[in-house]
């Protein structure tokens, strides 16, 4: 009997089953979070700074993580990375997002010429907050793309607050209904690099029997929030390159000895500059001074240091004390025609302000001239120190000042230097070449201190200052034992971007299937039953067992 109401039932649901199946089946597939093609993306990130100064830790400890992507106003847990643009963060969100959620992601503007001034100000003081301290948190940052636009703007659609929704019922539809990104960044555990500075210097000789010396300094590496990103096209690769031009100018004077100036010019260039506090350039008057042959260095004029010049037409001299009238600080700051800035040295600091102040305190005159007004302002550190045209400009303008006042001063001029005018032309297209090479990569200490010194971009720099000059490069040890700094890696790595459904979604859709199979389980159980009432409506007789 009950094999008769098996193969009825065998013989309906071969007539039926498929055209369930043609139901149930779109369902599932539209229910499913997205096409399998945009279901996932890869994109380079690269990790905040990470480095120690004086064992004080600064920066981004972490490197890996496996988060749900949540926007600046949804998240709300460690098991949550928050995903935003840069210049949309606040600094007291930056604060609560370290000490809560599990990792940030920041998003660099498509392009900094179109913000505002307040807008850099903005981003340019986050920075400087970011740096302050240590994060446990992954802090990675990732350049603008279209892709990256699409997955910004989902964020900010998908997780609308109960607040924000108009009802409980458009709040829970809200949720269901969005799409969620998983984030996933898998990276080494962060390790200390070998670092070693290195120090390029080459003289030209004055007359015979003067030994006085001047030295022009600056540092040819960049600091920045981000190192694979740090450019520094005023901070300070418009200092390596001034350095460079002059060295092609009195190069070219002091040829000929009929017209060679008195003093010897030093020129130097070093790495492990503002953010290291100038540690190359201590190592470097360390060997110096305190060897047994400090020929070198045996009688120094003034060290005159050049640091982001490039910001805007005009230069600052920046003293640890006010020049002493009749000095050569004084001569050259009186030719040059700028104002002083007066700022003691604190040695209780972290950080020394100017990289003059190397000098001082071996008890040198020196002088830092720049075009930056302070030592506090944040665009010495920041990712949008990029190059542009007004500042190679102003550039050309600020090399060609500087070396008319230091012609006028190593040869005495008290009027009109207009026979010098073309001995001291600035080359524009060399300095163009320079500024556009140096400021077209990044030269973090990450990366300039731990290549070879005849690689990259000190090898760049060596070559070209060998053009001009017997070039010396020092290579300098870090005290393992006790490391004036530490740096660590990684610096950039990949990160994946993963389109799921909330888990909200997965437990209603685990509930609707439960419901949909208890139906079916229930249908089948109950068919018999329900094939003898339709039998007695069809046939108006019972079926008979």
């Amino acid at each position: 009997m009950w094999l008769d109401e098996a193969d009825g039932l065998t013989e309906i649901f071969k007539g039926y089953l498929p055209y369930y199946l043609l139901v149930a089946l779109p369902i599932f597939i539209i229910m499913s979070p997205v096409n399998p093609v945009a279901a996932s993306h890869e994109f380079s990130v690269y990790r905040m700074q990470q480095y120690d100064l004086h064992t004080i830790p600064h920066g981004c400890r972490s490197a890996s993580f496996n988060l749900e992507g949540r926007s600046l106003t949804s998240w709300s847990t460690s098991r949550h990375c928050v995903v935003a643009r840069i210049q949309d963060v606040s600094i007291e969100q930056f604060l609560e997002i370290r000490n809560k959620a599990g990792a940030l992601l920041l998003v660099l503007p498509k392009n900094d010429t179109v913000l505002s001034a307040e807008e850099k100000e903005h981003i340019q003081l986050l920075e400087m907050a970011m740096v302050q301290d240590e994060i446990s948190a992954p802090v990675y940052f990732a350049e603008w793309s279209p892709a990256f636009e699409d997955i910004l703007r989902d964020l900010q659609h998908s997780f609308i607050t109960d607040d924000k929704s108009g009802t409980a019922l458009e709040a829970m539809l809200n949720t269901v209904s969005s799409n969620g990104y998983q984030i996933v960044v898998s990276a080494p555990v962060p390790a200390k690099l070998d670092s070693k500075p290195v120090t390029l210097h080459g003289k030209l000789v004055g007359r015979s029997g003067s030994a006085q010396t001047i030295i022009i300094s600056a540092h040819y590496d960049s600091s920045g929030l981000v190192p694979e990103l740090s450019v520094g096209a005023d901070s300070n690769a418009s200092g390596a390159v001034a350095v460079l031009e002059l060295a092609r100018i009195f190069s070219r004077l002091y040829a000929s000895p009929a017209v060679r100036g008195a003093p010897s010019l030093l020129f130097v260039l070093s790495s492990a500059g503002h953010a290291l506090n100038y540690v190359a350039t201590k190592k470097w008057l360390e060997e110096q001074l305190d060897s047994t042959d400090a020929s070198l260095l045996q009688d120094v004029s003034f060290a005159m240091c050049l640091d982001s010049i490039s910001s805007s037409p005009g230069l600052t001299m920046h003293v640890s004390k006010p020049p002493r009238a009749g000095g050569a600080a004084h001569a050259l700051q009186t030719r040059l025609g700028a104002p002083v800035t007066h700022k003691k040295i604190n040695l209780a600091d972290e950080l020394l302000a100017w990289p003059h102040e190397r000098f001082s305190i071996r008890r040198m005159t020196a002088f830092t001239l720049s075009s930056l007004q302070s030592h506090k302002e944040p665009a010495r550190s920041t990712v949008l120190d990029t190059p542009s045209e007004p500042a190679l400009h102003n550039l050309v303008s600020n090399i060609a000042a500087t070396a008319r006042a230091l012609a006028s001063h190593v040869y005495n001029l008290t009027g009109d230097a207009a026979l010098y005018d073309d001995a001291l032309n600035v080359d524009e297209a060399s300095v163009r070449h320079w500024y556009k090479y140096l400021s077209s990569q990044s030269r973090a200490p990450q990366i300039v201190t731990t290549s070879p010194p005849s690689a990259g971009v000190t090898g760049a720099l060596e070559r070209a200052l060998s053009r001009y000059l017997d070039v010396t490069v020092s290579v300098h040890a870090v005290d393992k034992r006790e490391p004036e700094y530490t740096l660590y890696s990684p610096t950039r790595a990949v990160l994946y971007v993963y389109s799921v459904k909330p888990a909200v979604f997965d437990l209603i859709l685990t509930l609707a299937i439960i419901a949909y199979l208890t139906v079916v389980y229930f249908a089948i159980q109950l068919f018999p039953r329900f094939y003898e009432e339709y039998a007695k409506v069809v046939t108006g007789k019972a079926k008979v067992h």
